[in-house]
């Protein structure tokens, strides 16, 4: 499946106020659901002594599923393909490493 395929699909069972002028709903979802994969990560640590098991596995995929979904969303309110998210993405990390700015911090860097 293409990043725009899926978002397309992931907006036929999107169903939230204001839909289509309401980039709110998709970022506290996006925050709320990357929360939940940070906790089910921390559980690998703190529960698993740190290895995936196969239960662990398919919860993280889960919500990976789910931080996707609200990146989809978001990128459908503020009127941009997720592919072009994808791309413009891998060109400022591919022009960082290039540049031997990968580590450190900062959106200009």
């Amino acid at each position: 499946m293409q990043l725009n395929e899926y978002q397309t699909e992931a907006m036929k069972t999107a169903i939230y106020p204001n839909q289509g002028k309401n980039i709110y709903y998709p970022t506290l979802g996006l925050v709320g659901e990357a929360g939940e994969l940070s906790n089910k990560v921390k559980k690998v640590m703190r529960d698993d002594n740190d290895k995936i098991t196969e239960e662990r596995k398919q919860e993280l995929i889960k919500e990976l599923g789910d931080v996707l979904w609200y990146v989809a969303c978001l990128s459908t309110e503020i009127k941009v393909k997720l592919e072009d998210v994808a791309k413009d993405n891998l060109k400022k990390l591919s022009s960082r490493k290039e540049r031997g700015k990968v580590p450190g911090s900062g959106d200009h860097r």
